[in-house]
């Protein structure tokens, strides 16, 4: 039975691509069940190897022993009961509630236990090395080569807007004036943040195995990784991609020199290098550098007079200073006028409706262009807007539910967006255990000599990596995709941590070492 689920999770962790096809999420196979179809598939497939894992009786006797675990599923279970219950009643300036549902929120929270599941049953299931490989490789050879396949033959989805990009990746040196959005490729996925954060958290494992398994096969496809986080036209992943490389080699010095625990490496240390002087060439031509040059231009043009604007508020707000012919001015005036103010249009019709609160979004446009363009500070403002119109001080431990933040926006910064969504006690019990993991690997590989491998250094830089893409861009920890194959990683971890090679070796030769 061990055997077989590991199988299943195998091949679980290796169709994630598949599962995150825009087809799923978008018209009609997104609407042809109450939920997603991945996410049921997901459900299914964890829910067979529960099923499959504790059909074993020392499954059982070995799950009694960490009082740890069951603490932690008490402590779950009884938050989750009191989180449900707390955000139903809900006071909002919203008459729909932003679209709060019970069965939404439940399942929201089914939704975050299944990672922390994935990553109990790959630690209990003792992956080996070799499989671990296979499921890297083969995660990102599907991601990257979907993304640059696409990008090559202008078929690929745009990572910004909607429909299919304009140019190839060769058209970007001729014609500069593309236009970042025409020119970012996601293959055929849906969360550009997500598969941004995945790739950046599966650079220091590709260049592992660069380094360990060196032949055709893990140079193309460390290239194509590289070419796809071009392309792809995120900040994330042009930054990750360059520095992930380079804390990669940095690694690789300190194991060979320090630790001496790696033995060859010259030439694909020359191959990492020319893979990051290649990105570091074609970046400038890319959608990331063009987009972030676009941002700076509308930063200014934000700034523009708005003189004429200005006396026109302020002769309204002098005639009509209270009640509601005030409010009816302000919601005619921000409706005429949003776009001099360079606002988000998402963000005052369909986020958080002027027509219900104009007087918060008087305050907006009364602050400085760069603020007004500042995504996450407005996401920021109309979250907080909310819970201060809700008044409940116990919104700070049980937050306001998921879908009610889903259904405003959501906000581009993991860690915060689950505060709000879940509260504190939430986002440490449902986000936790991936910082604890961290926490754990690094204790370990500082204390055991066994644990300070360079695959452990890859490990434990690879789950920091999609943490920091997680906190610095949004939309990754609440997506299985990412939180699965993360799930996975961190499994593996604890596997090689837990590890004492060195014992092995003693009991087999049966001589006596010290492991510190």
């Amino acid at each position: 039975m061990k055997e077989k689920a590991r199988t299943i999770l195998f091949w679980f962790i290796l169709i994630q691509p598949f599962l995150d096809l825009y087809w799923f999420y978008h018209g009609t196979l997104a609407t042809i069940l109450p939920f997603t179809l991945p996410t049921i598939i997901r459900i299914l497939v964890v829910g067979v190897l529960i099923c499959l894992f504790f059909s074993q009786k020392q499954s059982w006797k070995k799950l009694t022993t960490k009082k740890w675990l069951l603490v932690y599923l008490v402590l779950l279970t009884i938050y989750s009961a009191l989180h449900l219950i707390h955000v139903r009643n809900f006071t909002s300036v919203n008459p729909t509630n932003y679209g709060y549902s019970s069965s939404g929120e439940l399942f929201y929270l089914i939704r975050m236990v299944l990672p922390l599941i994935v990553l109990f049953l790959t630690t209990e299931l003792d992956f080996g090395e070799k499989q671990l490989r296979q499921v890297i490789e083969g995660v990102s050879g599907l991601f990257s080569g979907t993304i640059v396949v696409s990008n090559l033959f202008v078929i690929s989805l745009k990572s910004y807007e909607t429909g299919t990009i304009s140019a190839n990746i060769f058209a970007w040196f001729f014609n500069p004036n593309i236009g970042y959005s025409h020119m970012a490729s996601k293959g055929f996925f849906n969360f550009t943040n997500m598969i941004s954060a995945v790739l950046f958290m599966l650079v220091p494992l590709m260049v592992y195995y660069l380094f360990t398994n060196f032949n055709w096969l893990t140079i193309t496809l460390n290239v194509i990784q590289a070419l796809a986080m071009i392309e792809i036209g995120t900040k994330v992943a042009a930054i990750g991609l360059l520095g992930g490389i380079f804390i990669s080699l940095v690694l690789f010095i300190f194991h060979k020199y320090v630790i001496k625990d790696v033995q060859k490496g010259g030439r694909p240390f020359l191959v990492a290098g020319l893979i990051m002087l290649g990105s570091l060439a074609i970046l400038p031509f890319g959608p990331a550098i063009q987009r972030y040059n676009y941002e700076i231009y509308l930063a200014k043009q934000s700034d523009h007079d708005l003189s004429s604007e200005k006396r026109e508020l302020a002769a309204g707000l002098k005639k009509y200073p209270t009640g509601k012919k005030r409010e009816d001015f302000l919601r005619a005036f921000i409706k005429q006028n949003y776009q001099a103010y360079a606002l988000n249009p998402k963000f005052v019709f369909h986020s958080y409706p002027y027509q219900y609160d104009p007087e918060f979004w008087l305050k907006i446009i009364n602050q400085p262009g760069q603020v007004r363009m500042e995504n996450r500070y407005l996401e920021k403002a109309m979250l907080n807007q909310v819970v201060k119109t809700n008044n409940n001080r116990l919104d700070k431990y049980f937050g306001i539910s998921y879908t009610r933040e889903n259904n405003i926006f959501n906000l581009e910064r993991d860690f915060s967006a689950q505060i709000y969504s879940l509260g504190f006690i939430g986002m440490i019990l449902f986000v936790g255990p991936y910082l604890a993991t961290i926490l754990y690997g690094a204790y370990k590989w500082l204390r055991f000599k066994y644990a300070r491998t360079y695959l452990v250094s890859s490990l434990l830089a690879s789950s920091c990596f999609i943490l920091l893409a997680a906190f610095s861009s949004g939309n990754v920890i609440d997506f299985l995709t990412a939180s699965l194959i993360l799930a996975f990683i961190q499994g593996n971890l604890l596997i090689q941590v837990r590890k004492p090679q060195e014992v092995n070796s003693v009991v087999k030769n049966g001589n006596k070492k010290r492991l510190l």
